[in-house]
């Protein structure tokens, strides 16, 4: 792949999820992932500490951190697991006494690395949300450098002593500008860290009291006020311009969307009145959330899905629910954005809530093989912002238009030409021109694995990247028979092929399983990016 990091986050608590999506260590697909944190570890005292009663391994049985190891660095020999501890449920009390003094901190990098080094784990990922706030004091700002002074002080010097590679120390930080501005000295904390891990998503949700995008890439012409600061672009930039390395900034994708419960019905979109969180899924059980494997099947029961012209992203309608979300076409335009501005790669959260178990009918994790496959394209630059960014914004100017041209952004298109950039669809397949990626519901599986496993998901996932030998297909060979076309995955890598009978689709393969995936309307697939585009740049596709 040709993005330096692809991070992905296992969460120990998806294992607790009803029967057919309970997740755990073997249903990772390790490589599609260059680092995977596993979260979340907890503080107890100074010290860090299992938060599930299976994370350690004991005498009658093998734990979680234990499993991944072993499952991940065999699928896997070159990927890093890194250790995440905090998160949301965690908050500030804990880390604020443990930073308080240099004995408190000094005792925390030095257990750390006894902890970390018998459990495997290749580094330690901070997750506090957020010093300074949520209860931290002010003074946890400048406490917060002193802790990551001392953790690589400890780990440079157990790496000199023991001749082993040292301990990686990353961070997931926030997006928003209050939160970035009350903890984290950006230049000083960016020289201590190996890579920075920005949550460009949860930017919106069911505590606003209108209906806004989950992790849009660029601002809306409706947004008013500090809204304008709420997407991708914004918050990656904001972290560049004030001192950290874009080399060393990840930016966050989402497998799952946020979702409200409109006023009503009839006025459905961007911005629209919301009266509190959307249905709980029947599988993630948490009101207002649903991963993609869920919002997958609501697209299959006739959802209207509709796209956000100046944010990039796609968003559901379904009765009064009103669903935010990402998928194929959003987050391959996030990968392309990420190249574009000299970023250091993509963060996933998180694992389980992709569809890691191919119910959608796109194969198993269609969004994180999305990822690599755009990871590993060459060409294609990410659509510019069409709304000026705000007075004072740090925006670089290669990403801003001079002129905002953007009309209504909240009405999604339902035209077939070729200059729609989405459908509404009641069929259950939508899909985006700008790539022809479908959602769900809308490819065929000529074949089905017979790898079924009857307890737990099944772990047969595909690999990173489509195979740069691919020979791109330039006509539509009398030849190939429906059973050729049954059995083309049959012995080849994972990946992306095209469809040696038609320019208008493009084969996923699988674990050798066979996919027909089609185009959007007006789009052909190119060989040579991976992606669906434009008949003028494939080579002999302009009349097909």
């Amino acid at each position: 792949m040709t993005c330096d990091r692809v991070v992905c986050y296992y969460t120990n608590w998806a294992q607790y999820r009803p029967e057919g999506q309970k997740f755990f260590p073997e249903d990772v697909d390790a490589t599609m992932c260059t680092h995977i944190n596993y979260a979340f570890a907890k503080l107890a005292g100074n010290n860090l500490a299992p938060y599930e009663w299976n994370d350690d391994s004991t005498d009658w049985s093998k734990g979680m951190y234990e499993r991944l190891h072993d499952h991940a660095k065999k699928q896997n020999p070159n990927v890093k697991i890194l250790l995440s501890v905090g998160g949301w449920n965690m908050g500030s009390a804990t880390f604020t006494a443990m930073v308080k003094t240099a004995a408190n901190r000094q005792e925390f990098a030095t257990s750390s690395v006894q902890y970390l080094r018998s459990r495997k784990f290749d580094g330690l990922d901070l997750d506090w949300e957020y010093p300074g706030n949520r209860g931290s004091p002010p003074e946890d700002k400048q406490k917060y450098v002193e802790l990551l002074k001392t953790l690589v002080n400890v780990y440079e010097e157990d790496a000199q002593t023991t001749g082993r590679p040292r301990l990686l120390l990353t961070a997931a930080v926030p997006a928003g500008k209050g939160n970035i501005d009350a903890g984290f000295d950006i230049p000083v904390i960016s020289k201590y860290f190996d890579f920075i891990n920005i949550m460009t998503y949860d930017l919106h949700g069911s505590w606003d009291k209108t209906t806004g995008h989950n992790s849009p890439l660029y601002a809306d012409s409706s947004d008013k006020g500090e809204n304008r600061y709420l997407n991708v672009a914004w918050a990656a930039e904001y972290w560049a311009k004030n001192g950290a390395p874009r080399d060393k900034l990840v930016i966050g994708l989402a497998t799952y969307g946020r979702t409200f419960t409109l006023v009503s019905p009839g006025d459905s979109g961007l911005g629209a009145p919301a009266r509190g969180a959307g249905t709980a899924g029947k599988y993630t059980r948490e009101a207002g959330f649903l991963s993609y494997y869920e919002i997958c099947q609501l697209i299959k029961s006739g959802a209207d899905v509709h796209y956000i012209e100046d944010q990039k992203v796609p968003y559901l309608v379904s009765g009064n629910q009103w669903v935010g979300y990402d998928d194929v076409s959003s987050l391959q335009t996030k990968v392309k954005f990420m190249k574009d501005q000299g970023y250091g790669g993509v963060m996933v959260w998180a694992l389980d809530l992709d569809d890691f178990t191919g119910s959608c009918g796109e194969g198993t994790y269609p969004l994180l093989t999305a990822v690599n496959g755009q990871c590993a394209a060459d060409g294609g630059r990410t659509p510019q912002p069409t709304v000026k960014p705000p007075q004072g914004s740090t925006t670089d100017a290669s990403t801003s238009s001079s002129t905002s041209t953007s009309t209504s952004s909240s009405t999604s298109t339902s035209t077939s030409t070729p200059t729609s950039t989405s459908t509404s669809t009641t069929t259950g397949a939508s899909t985006s021109a700008a790539t022809g990626a479908s959602t769900c519901g809308g490819s065929t599986a000529v074949t089905h694995s017979t790898d079924e496993s009857t307890t737990t998901p099944s772990t047969t996932t595909p690999s990173t990247t489509a195979p740069t030998t691919t020979t791109p297909s330039t006509a539509t060979p009398s030849t190939t028979t429906e059973q050729d076309l049954k059995n083309f995955c049959q012995g080849r890598p994972d990946g992306l092929y095209a469809d040696p009978t038609s320019f208008h689709r493009y084969i996923q393969c699988s674990s050798g399983v066979t996919y027909i995936r089609p185009c959007g309307q007006g789009t052909v697939f190119n060989p040579l990016t991976k992606v669906c585009d434009w008949p003028h740049n494939v080579p002999g596709a302009e009349d097909k």
